[in-house]
């Protein structure tokens, strides 16, 4: 790595419309105790990474155990999405952002 310079690779969020509008259930369970959450239109790379404070903030609620059956799939994902970026394997790694869509698919689809 240079002295001076740094690469680095950034997921950003890409909704057609926007993250509430994309996943309503899951954004109206997570704005209930954190609405900005919403507003700040969340990646689903970045909600994966935060999987454990949020099956702490949503203790007791119905968003935690839909959260907790679906934690393992999460994180196995973002974690193989860390190491493919770290080993610069992008073609992977869009691969497996795919695999992280269908897990919030089914996460929004189990959500009420």
């Amino acid at each position: 790595m240079s002295q001076h310079m740094q690469i680095t690779v950034t997921i950003r969020p890409f909704y057609k419309k926007n993250f509430e509008k994309t996943y309503p259930r899951l954004a109206r369970h997570l704005a209930y105790l954190n609405p900005g959450l919403v507003e700040e239109n969340p990646s689903l790379y970045e909600l994966a990474g935060q999987i454990d404070m949020l099956l702490y903030q949503h203790d007791g609620t119905p968003l935690r155990q839909v959260l907790l059956d679906h934690k393992q799939q999460l994180t196995q994902t973002f974690h193989a999405i860390e190491e493919n970026i770290a080993d610069r394997n992008l073609a992977e790694t869009d691969k497996l952002l795919y695999t992280l869509e269908d897990t919030f698919d089914d996460i929004e689809y189990d959500l009420d």
